[in-house]
């Protein structure tokens, strides 16, 4: 899967399933604090990324995870 498939899947997903803003959805945006994503979210966020790119996440992986870029390149990694 490409890179922009990949951000494609996951813009998608971040506007129809948790309903964040199209506007707010940047590659610098951080995910809690610029697109609002809380916990809950994250558990959705699992649930999402599994059935739609087949992989868990876990969430010592996550640590390092603060922009969209930064959770594209986890899946990007993660898909490699």
């Amino acid at each position: 899967m490409s890179r922009q498939e990949i951000e494609e899947k996951v813009r998608e997903f971040l506007i129809e399933d948790l309903e964040i803003d199209e506007d707010k959805i940047k590659d610098d945006a951080k995910l809690k604090d610029d697109m609002g994503i809380d916990s809950l979210d994250f558990v959705d966020i699992v649930v999402i990324v599994e059935k739609k790119f087949g992989f868990k996440i876990k969430p010592e992986e996550m640590q390092n995870v603060i922009t969209l870029k930064d959770f594209c390149d986890y899946i990007e990694k993660k898909l490699g």
